[in-house]
């Protein structure tokens, strides 16, 4: 009787032993990889900003990607910015990125068709990122904010491809101040 009390005994151990380590792996794994959504609010006024001169007035329909290299809410949109891209530039819109002031970093290979901006008149006033600005053909600020709110951008939760739609069929847009709720990352030094 004392053989079948130990094998469930012997059993039983390992089966805690195995569940221990177990929640460790995934504690572990959750610590490192997995990280909470904390949920931001931004103002986005694009009043202060401006193309620079040899971007600006008539011409094509202008996006500004504004990102941080450091700033990990920018995974969450480089797919979409690069169907943008891959859908709009044989339209005619011409895509540029701007990188935080003293950050240090590359935009993914899909993104390489992008035309690097140095400065932007108005740039240290942008509130996060990742941000876009969009210019119309007369070079008008059309639309300044984020991507899209939440944790994540793609076409079905975007406000980028509506307005591309309205500036490509000529209509007039004036979308310059957003408030919005979703990952973002301070753009401003030393905040």
């Amino acid at each position: 009787m004392r053989q079948p009390y130990r094998t469930t005994l012997f059993a039983s151990l390992i089966a805690l032993i195995c569940a221990g380590v177990l929640w460790a792996a995934y504690d572990w794994f959750q610590g490192r990889y997995l990280r909470a959504f904390s949920e931001h609010t931004a103002v986005f006024s694009g009043d202060l900003l401006k193309l620079p001169p040899d971007l600006a007035g008539p011409g094509p329909i202008r996006l500004v990607h504004f990102w941080d290299p450091a700033c990990p809410c920018n995974v969450g949109n480089q797919q979409h910015l690069s169907e943008l891209v891959e859908q709009y530039a044989p339209q005619g819109v011409e895509f540029y990125s701007l990188q935080k002031s003293g950050s240090h970093g590359q935009l993914p290979a899909t993104l390489g068709t992008m035309k690097v901006i140095n400065a932007l008149p108005g740039a240290e006033h942008v509130p996060a990122s990742p941000a876009v600005g969009i210019w119309d053909r007369s070079g008008k600020l059309a639309y300044f904010g984020p991507y899209s709110e939440g944790l994540t951008c793609n076409s079905s939760n975007s406000f980028i491809e509506p307005i591309l739609q309205a500036l490509e069929n000529g209509r007039e847009v004036n979308a310059t101040h957003t408030l919005a709720v979703g990952c973002y990352c301070s753009w401003p030094e030393g905040l």
